[in-house]
């Protein structure tokens, strides 16, 4: 392979029965104990971190045979021995030298391990949830002595019972205080592609057979769901969702708790419902050989929805999940032996867009490096003096300047001038790269122009003195003083100002333009001419987590300047069920300039700022079920003509492809609101203000879309799925495959998207209600928890 930046950990899943052959054949001259020779080995193969199970089937047999009394159709004698060393070990819970694969602090450097999957923490059963329970504290506290800092829990089974388990794994948080839980879960219930019984419970079978570690666990569901996938499969699919979010709200978001995706079942090819994963923290994937398939060539690939979930994981940051590789030496595929496999996940790592664009210098992606999903607090350019690294960051942005130089230059060629000079004014120059801009328009237009630059911080204006003096000469005039208040010689034709925010107002550009209209004669233009706020409600448990850090409250009603990685958009386009709903990112507001009915006093400037408040109530359809944890802002200005600078994540590489300088805004809510599919989201935002300050508040309620009459039934679909073989899958291929990583000829599994239009031919006649299921809060009144200071 070429060389490059790895970002993503590649792990390797050793067994017992891995342990046992190193037993037998170690050499203890070279290896002290049998899991140091394997964790060598598997280093010496490239793999990051290696994964074992904590516990031997030793283990297993004890605990049942103290805690699983198995009963047959007659009544058995007490067995009191059992009861009483049941008695005794819940007393003192120990383990047996060997029931454990690690006894030593060397063995567990860098090990993840996999706490015992057979305990049913979710099991119908009182008791055995109870020895469960105590089990698991047994096999946290050892992983805690061996100081190993991640462990991986055995999977919920059971919808009915998930409660059961959350209470459980917050007590053990309660009681670690460095160990990193995660509850491994596969993406969604794989009984939707199998006819059979629901798994058995813990006393009838779990104890009895020994698990696999590449088995997937089962969902048990209510029997009503399953009998009707067909007409509501993303119900199906939305199980293990939903018990996760059980689990994660029940643990009050713990950030020491994550997620390990299972993707042993096949994926559908369209992932619409598989996107909310994206907005969890998921530290690990697990994929076992059998979800690899063979390409033409006998080399192992996954199928291509699986290709599409793994690069889109592939995140180039610190927060990239490992990718855990179970069972890649049991020779499952002909060609390419276990290297294949890791050699392929690094193939698709590479080939992921996110990752190629993080190192193409110039893009979004390669300057937000380390400002992935963090925090920012608002600039406040009318309280405070920026500083030169501040301006320098924001000066590295080639995409904003070059654009507003062609708007600059176009304003010009159009411009039919009154008078042989054209006036312009930069009102809040910084350190003048907007000055330099404009002068080489001049340039260009070959028009004659005079300059004022306006500049109110007077840091900044000394290194404007010093531009003055080395580069523009008598082309320029600056002034010192704050754009509302300051008088500039004359009038200009064209003011140019860049004081646009993330959401485009965020930052006062309406109330410091409303001052700075002074400058301009009736006939001029502003440079931008209009701007436009949009929002989008979105799901992150990262940032909902970053955002409740504080312990004041006052930061989940602040917006905050982020770039986005780990999040969800939860609504969809189309008009939902109801055809009453708007696209997927909706315009909240737009502001002009210049505006020529506002009254003003005798300098000029308006008498109150009661123009410039903003309401919008916006109407989201969400397709997938989904929790709110906050809102997206975006914005997009026209500077003049049709050029124009966007953030808006579908026409922004249209309008500003690349553009630095703006991350979206994001609005959270304290409170974590459920969307359930097929519902309606209703977001209220107000921008507000009094003499002194500038705010916010938001609001947001959801709906359940209800028919008042019945659907028509749809086509007929095989356990809620639809399979369709691929086109390539005849077995009649190409003798010369160009690579082993070619993808193979594989089925199609494709589930059903949510309807989400009247006009679909399902819908015809059919009227539609709403019912309301939840609100939150008014966030930020008054802005008492943030604003921006006039």
């Amino acid at each position: 392979m070429s060389p490059w930046d790895v970002h993503a950990s590649i792990a390797t899943y050793l067994t017992f029965e891995d342990i046992s052959h190193a037993a037998a054949t170690l050499d203890t001259q070279q290896y002290a104990t049998p899991v140091l020779k394997l964790v060598s080995e598997a280093r010496a193969k490239g793999y990051d971190v290696i994964c074992l199970p904590l516990t031997t089937d030793k283990w297993k047999q004890r605990w049942a045979e103290m805690c699983v009394q198995l009963q047959d159709d007659s009544e058995r004698e007490r067995d009191t021995v059992a009861e009483r060393r049941a008695e005794e070990w819940r007393a003192r819970p120990a383990f047996l030298k060997d029931e454990v694969t690690i006894t030593r602090l060397d063995e567990a450097e860098g090990i993840t391990a996999m706490i015992s999957e057979w305990l049913e923490l979710d099991a119908a059963d009182d008791w055995v949830r109870h020895d469960a329970e105590i089990a698991l504290r047994q096999e946290i506290a050892y992983a805690s002595y061996l100081n190993i800092q991640t462990v991986i829990l055995p999977a919920p089974r059971s919808r009915f019972h998930v409660a059961s388990y959350a209470r459980i794994i917050s007590a053990c948080l309660e009681t670690t205080t460095f160990l990193n839980l995660s509850v491994r879960l596969p993406i969604y219930n794989p009984s939707v592609l199998r006819q059979e019984s629901p798994v058995p419970t813990a006393s009838q079978s779990s104890l009895i057979e020994p698990a696999s570690a590449s088995d997937v666990p089962m969902i048990l569901l209510p029997s009503n769901t399953t009998q009707n996938l067909s007409s509501a499969p993303e119900g199906e699919l939305n199980a293990t969702w939903e018990m996760w979010d059980v689990i994660r709200s029940m643990c009050g978001y713990d950030t020491r708790l994550s997620l390990t995706l299972d993707l042993t079942p096949p994926l559908p090819t369209t992932l619409g419902v598989l996107s909310k994963w994206t907005a969890e923290s998921v530290r690990h994937i697990y994929i076992p050989a059998s979800t690899f398939i063979a390409n033409t060539k006998g080399y192992p690939v996954l199928p291509k929805p699986t290709q599409t979930f793994i690069r889109n994981s592939m995140i180039a940051s610190l927060s990239s999940p490992t990718i855990i590789l179970s069972d890649v030496v049991s020779g499952l595929h002909n060609r390419g032996g276990e290297a294949a496999y890791s050699q392929y996940v690094r193939h698709l790592e590479k080939t992921s867009l996110a990752v190629q664009a993080s190192q193409k210098p110039g893009t979004v992606e390669n300057f937000a490096q380390g400002y992935q999903d963090y925090l920012q607090a608002p600039l406040q350019p009318l309280m405070d003096n920026l500083q030169s690294l501040t301006y320098q960051t924001f000066e590295q942005d080639p995409i904003k300047y070059t654009q507003y130089e062609e708007a600059i230059f176009k304003a010009l060629l159009e411009w039919q001038p009154t008078s042989e000079r054209i006036i312009c004014c930069v009102a809040g120059a910084g350190r003048g790269p907007l000055v330099a801009r404009c002068l080489s328009a001049i340039t260009r237009a070959k028009r004659d122009v005079f300059i004022y630059a306006v500049e109110k911080n007077p840091n900044a204006f000394v290194t404007l003195q010093e531009r003055q003096e080395k580069e523009w000469g008598d082309s320029v005039k600056i002034l010192f003083g704050d754009m509302r208040y300051i008088d500039i010689p004359e009038q200009a034709d064209i003011l140019i100002s860049e004081l646009l925010g993330s959401f485009g107002d965020n930052e006062l550009s309406p109330e410091c333009l409303d001052g700075a209209m002074r400058f301009l004669k009736p006939t001029g233009v502003s440079i931008p001419s209009s701007y436009t706020a949009h929002l989008a409600p979105l799901s992150s448990s990262k940032l909902y987590n970053e955002a409740r850090s504080s312990k004041d409250g006052k930061s989940l009603e602040t917006p905050y300047v982020v770039m986005f990685q780990a999040v969800n958009i939860l609504s969809g386009d189309g008009g939902g069920l109801r055809g009453q709903c708007g696209p997927q990112i909706q315009e909240c507001w737009e502001f002009e300039h210049p505006r020529r009915d506002i009254v003003l006093d005798l300098r000029g400037l308006p008498l109150t700022n009661t123009h410039n408040v903003r309401a919008a109530h916006l109407n989201f359809y969400i397709p997938h079920a989904g929790v709110l944890h906050g809102l997206a802002g975006y914005f997009e200005a026209v500077l003049y003509g049709n050029i124009g600078l966007s953030i808006h994540p579908h026409r922004k590489d249209r309008i500003s492809k690349d553009m630095l300088s703006w991350f979206p805004l994001f609005f959270p809510f304290k409170e974590t609101l459920y969307l359930p599919s097929n519902s309606e989201l209703r977001v209220s935002i107000w921008r507000l203000t009094n003499e002194r300050h500038v705010w916010y508040e938001w609001h947001a309620e959801s709906f359940l879309t209800m028919p008042t009459s019945s659907i028509a039934p749809t086509s007929p679909t095989l356990m809620g799925y639809r399979y369709s073989p691929s086109p390539s899958s005849s077995g009649l291929f190409s003798p010369s495959a160009p690579s082993p990583l070619i993808d193979a000829a594989e089925p199609v599994f494709k589930f059903p998207e949510p309807r989400a239009s009247t006009s679909s031919i399902e819908t015809v006649g059919v009227a539609y209600d709403v019912v309301k299921i939840g609100h939150t809060s008014l966030h930020n009144p008054g802005g008492r928890s943030s604003w921006i200071g006039l």
